[in-house]
């Protein structure tokens, strides 16, 4: 058997970033940003689902034994909120409110607290590989300078993200028998699937606007996901992010 991932260099990595972050400050928000208002109402949902406290993810993580992975977690959560920040300062410059919540991201957490911390992964992996694609969408068809800069913030930070949930999903999956892992591998793919065509008609507006049509978005998007499911189900190399 493969020795097993000890994520150290993931919790320095988070590390790191967590001090660039500091010494590098936030965007100038005095610029204010002007946007669509079909990105707007987009953003404004992608904000909420930013927007989690993250404590049923570290509390699995806890659970599972591994304390350089728990604060690695933690760390990644501390990311993901500062998103969500980031989002309310970018819709606040463009003189939007923030929304209180929306059905797209309560059926996320449901799912996602539904059993363990390996179906947390899966599922927050999909919405990731989202993210992927969206915020690259954000920062290159805004047209706005302080959106893009936000965006492009994200983007790079969700580029870490996917290899770092990719590296624990394969510890996780390692020794489940093949034909368990087909079953599993087919049924996240299923889903997948479905949480695009959602996106892609909820966000249609905003991503043409972007110049992004949805097909183009779908087919993207599962062409990330299968390089995730590659990484997660065989003997690829770790670090992913220059291909995503």
């Amino acid at each position: 058997m493969a020795d097993r991932h000890d994520f150290d260099d993931w919790l320095r990595d988070f590390e790191a970033e967590a001090r660039r972050r500091e010494l590098r400050g936030d965007p100038d928000w005095t610029a204010g940003a002007r946007l669509h208002g079909s990105v707007l109402r987009s953003l404004q949902r992608f904000q909420v689902g930013e927007d989690g406290d993250g404590a049923n993810l570290v509390a699995k993580a806890v659970a599972a034994g591994d304390d350089r992975y728990t604060r690695a977690v933690r760390l990644f959560v501390a990311e993901e909120r500062d998103h969500a920040r980031l989002l309310a300062r970018l819709l606040a410059a463009a003189g939007a409110p923030i929304i209180s919540g929306h059905w797209s991201d309560a059926v996320f957490v449901r799912l996602r607290r539904m059993l363990g911390l390996r179906l947390e992964l899966m599922v927050l992996m999909i919405a990731e590989v989202v993210a992927l694609r969206y915020y690259r969408a954000l920062r290159d068809g805004s047209g706005d300078r302080l959106t893009a800069e936000v965006a492009g913030r994200i983007f790079d930070d969700e580029r870490r993200h996917v290899p770092f949930h990719c590296d624990r999903l394969r510890d996780g999956f390692r020794d489940l028998p093949r034909p368990a892992r087909a079953v599993v591998r087919y049924g996240w793919w299923v889903l997948t699937l479905g949480v695009c065509a959602v996106v892609a008609l909820d966000h249609g507006p905003a991503l043409r606007r972007l110049g992004v049509p949805a097909k183009v978005f779908v087919t993207d998007v599962t062409a990330l996901f299968t390089t995730v499911t590659h990484k997660v189900f065989s003997a690829a190399p770790r670090h992913l992010a220059n291909r995503m």
